[in-house]
């Protein structure tokens, strides 16, 4: 596959991973099919030209860096941080995969996992310390 050259700085420093193993599969057997955003993805985002001065550029290359519902994240091509509006997005194209599909990306889900762990001591801990709260009694 060709790394349009925007794109190039950012595949060689996430260490050049052979794209034929990632790319999405439409066909065959439903559950081997692969496909749509994955992190780390390289995408390049078209932005709807009514919400943009007339010198910007309507296209956004870059790493995804995630999703939520209101915005895509990515890191574009020249290293800056950006949160995009869904609102605003016309199209995202996917460049190149840079990591396997989620269920086969075992570093992926081990952070999730870790994530998870992580956040439920936080959860935990905000709860200890909520203000007013009447079960001090309670041995911990």
């Amino acid at each position: 596959e060709k790394i349009p050259k925007w794109a190039k700085k950012m595949y060689e420093e996430y260490g050049s991973p052979e794209l034929n193993e990632n790319k999405d599969i439409f066909h065959g057997v439903l559950i081997d099919r692969k496909h749509g955003l994955r992190k780390d993805d390289l995408i390049e985002i078209t932005i709807d030209n009514r919400v943009l001065a007339e010198e910007e550029d309507r296209k956004v290359g870059g790493m995804l860096i995630g999703t939520t519902r209101n915005s895509v994240d990515i890191l574009d091509s020249s290293g800056s941080f950006k949160s995009i509006a869904r609102d605003v997005i016309v199209q995202i194209v996917i460049v190149a995969h840079l990591r396997k599909p989620y269920l086969e990306d075992e570093e992926l889900l081990k952070f999730e996992k870790e994530d998870m762990r992580r956040r439920a001591n936080v959860q935990e801990k905000a709860e200890k310390n909520i203000e007013g709260r009447r079960d001090g009694h309670i041995w911990d």
